[in-house]
């Protein structure tokens, strides 16, 4: 039994207690007076998602060009080259004239005219400047950051293999690229009252049948056998599905995209544990002998 000292998470737990990792691969950690630091605006860009990064650039496109042309309309529409129309045409004016000067497109329908508009318009241009210069290289550093690219199945199965039993996890590649040498290393974090009644845990590094291959083109089922060597020896089917545990992942392997070794995260919670179930083929061959990876199976399972 390969029971290990804390790998950084703590011993301590509480019967309320969430996961330590969640299953993105994020700490799930809540940080209480922590001090602003400018340079962690660089990192939570480069780290939030596509989705809320495009609509960040967007909004703060919106509020920008909604900011200026509520000065250029407040200073009057008279200083523009444009006649005056509406109110609400009046500030669309405003508005687009704002957009020409903050991306320095500039058609020349509509121009500043007096020292007013044209100072406020001189400072919005650095200001869109300095504002695409900075969103462009976010944008490269969000496509040059090395970023693995395992997709974990959503589940975990507890089935009868070679005469004993055994958990097992399944992995892919969401590229079509081969990763190189991947290693995983598979922690196991039991949550159980110690001697003194305390609810504590307590960290196991589980053997694994392989844990590292050459090459993973298509699927890579991880497996810990249940024998005698392992921490879950002696408990049943149901003992080990009712068990306040957590299964921690760290997989390495080298990424030719990127040049370097790249890491990833993942966990599993012992309620993504299905008894009596085995994983479907995911990888297989077509009627032309062609291979073939469905990466629609990874997740799906059937019973023993």
């Amino acid at each position: 039994m390969a029971k290990i000292q804390d790998p950084g998470f703590g011993y301590k737990t509480a019967s309320s207690a969430k996961r330590i990792v969640n299953a993105d691969g994020s700490f799930n950690l809540k940080h209480l007076n922590k001090k602003f630091s400018v340079s962690e605006i660089y990192s939570r860009l480069i780290n939030m998602s596509w989705t809320k990064f495009m609509t960040l650039i967007f909004v703060w496109y919106g509020i920008l060009n909604l900011f200026f042309a509520s000065i250029y309309y407040g200073i009057g529409i008279e200083h523009l080259t444009i006649a005056k129309t509406t109110p609400f045409q009046d500030f669309l004016n405003t508005y687009f004239f704002s957009a020409q000067t903050l991306t320095t497109l500039g058609y020349g329908l509509i121009s500043p005219q007096g020292n007013a508009t044209a100072f406020v318009s001189s400072i919005e241009a650095l200001v869109g400047l300095i504002g695409f210069a900075f969103m462009t290289g976010l944008l490269y550093g969000r496509f040059s950051k090395p970023k693995a690219a395992i997709r974990f199945s959503e589940v975990m199965v507890l089935r009868p293999f070679k005469e004993k039993r055994a958990i097992m996890f399944r992995l892919m590649n969401k590229r079509t690229n081969v990763m190189i040498e991947p290693e995983i290393t598979v922690t196991l974090a039991i949550n159980a009252l110690d001697e003194n009644g305390d609810l504590t845990r307590t960290f196991f590094k589980l053997s694994l049948e392989r844990d590292k291959i050459m090459y993973l083109p298509t699927t890579w089922t991880i497996v810990h056998l249940i024998d005698e060597d392992s921490p879950l020896f002696g408990y049943t089917d149901a003992q080990i599905s009712a068990l306040n545990a957590e299964l921690l992942i760290l997989i390495e392997y080298y990424e030719d995209a990127f040049a370097q070794n790249v890491y990833q995260m993942h966990s599993y919670s012992f309620k993504d544990l299905k008894g009596g179930s085995k994983f479907i083929a995911a990888y297989y061959f077509d009627e032309n002998g062609q291979a073939v990876l469905d990466h629609g199976k990874l997740s799906i399972t059937e019973s023993i």
